[in-house]
């Protein structure tokens, strides 16, 4: 089976053989060795600088993301701005108001980019500015530089939710003004669910921290992991994935080299998708990463989904509303050319 959903990935075989690598204790020098050697391959995937450091947690991509906001935005007197434009803004905003922080909302349409002229409006007053890169609610990549430049010129950090494109999209750190960006092993990096982590900056890291949480406490798991440590049980096996996985993206040629994959394959989806009269649900601004695209006429998504199961391919609904005229194709993953041409070869024609 073809995983086409956005995460988890169909993993290479590479990857799969770590898994079952020997059982071990994450209390052993070998786990904390490992532990350290991912950590320094995520910000070196990057380039980053030393002025930032990544925090590793056994959790989904949305736990990563929760660390982060409850660990890094205080009870400030000026407002947290999150900038929503699908669910996963929506979610951001979501996880402030449980945690009672003090945050404004500007948001656009799910099928609309994000409203810069708003932000532009509304940034001078706000203590930070919570965004999403890969919104793969609609499959849009938004544009993180002009939001970065707003954060840069009104000197305001950014959180960013990258768990959709950590490792196959740019990422420019100090560019946008990045405090803290959180991501995960199971997309773009091509490891297995389970680990996930947040790259900060130190200072932010360092500092007195604002998590209600125990266990999502970013600054107890960076005071713990710089003395190779860990102040929970870990997923000894999924950091294995993580670890083999970190090492075939830099062996392939980074994330510069996965970018131009993830494109090769959505020009292929789409050409041939295009050629069954199936459009894509976006016009402009789409990730290379996850396309999104019309049903076709008289064919419900259950219908769709059912079929290309059996033709050995997991695809994905729309959200929300929008599940009843779209579809999700993501191509991250072990997929081949050839996959793709079974695929298209598998849709209706009629």
């Amino acid at each position: 089976m073809k995983l086409l959903n956005p995460g988890p990935v169909t993993l290479s075989e590479r990857v799969r053989a770590a898994l079952q690598k020997p059982d071990l204790c994450h209390r052993e020098p070998e786990f904390l060795q490992m532990q350290r050697r991912i950590r320094d391959r995520l910000t070196d995937l990057y380039g980053c600088s030393q002025e930032y450091a990544s925090v590793l947690l056994t959790g989904s991509g949305t736990a990563a993301v929760e660390a982060m906001v409850g660990s890094l935005v205080g009870p400030n007197d000026k407002p947290a701005l999150v900038v929503a434009n699908g669910v996963y803004g929506e979610r951001m905003a979501a996880m402030l108001k449980r945690h009672g922080r003090h945050f404004e909302v500007v948001t656009s349409a799910w099928t609309e980019p994000m409203d810069l002229a708003g932000v532009a409006e509304r940034i001078s007053g706000c203590a930070c500015v919570l965004a999403v890169h890969h919104e793969t609610t609609t499959g849009r990549l938004n544009d993180l530089a002009s939001l970065g430049k707003l954060c840069r010129q009104n000197q305001v950090p950014m959180l960013l939710d990258a768990v959709s494109s950590f490792g196959g999209e740019e990422i420019l750190f100090e560019e946008w003004n990045l405090q803290a960006c959180a991501a995960t092993a199971n997309k773009c990096l091509h490891g297995v669910p389970g680990v996930s982590f947040v790259v900060a900056r130190r200072n932010a890291l360092q500092a007195p921290g604002h998590s209600p949480a125990l266990y999502l406490d970013l600054h107890n798991y960076y005071e713990l992991q710089e003395k190779d440590g860990s102040p929970f049980t870990q997923a000894v096996q999924a950091c294995y994935g993580l670890d083999e996985a970190l090492a075939e993206i830099r062996d392939q040629g980074g994330w510069q080299a996965r970018r131009d994959l993830y494109r090769r394959r959505a020009a292929q989806l789409e050409e041939g998708l295009a050629r069954l009269g199936i459009d894509p649900f976006l016009r402009e601004g789409r990730s290379s990463i996850l396309g999104s695209y019309r049903l076709p006429p008289g064919v419900t998504y259950a219908q769709l989904h059912d079929r290309l199961k059996e033709a050995g391919f997991v695809i994905y609904a729309g959200q929300g509303g929008l599940s009843d005229e779209m579809f999700r194709i993501a191509v991250m993953g072990d997929l081949t050319r050839g996959d793709l041409e079974r695929l298209l070869a598998a849709f209706p024609t009629e």
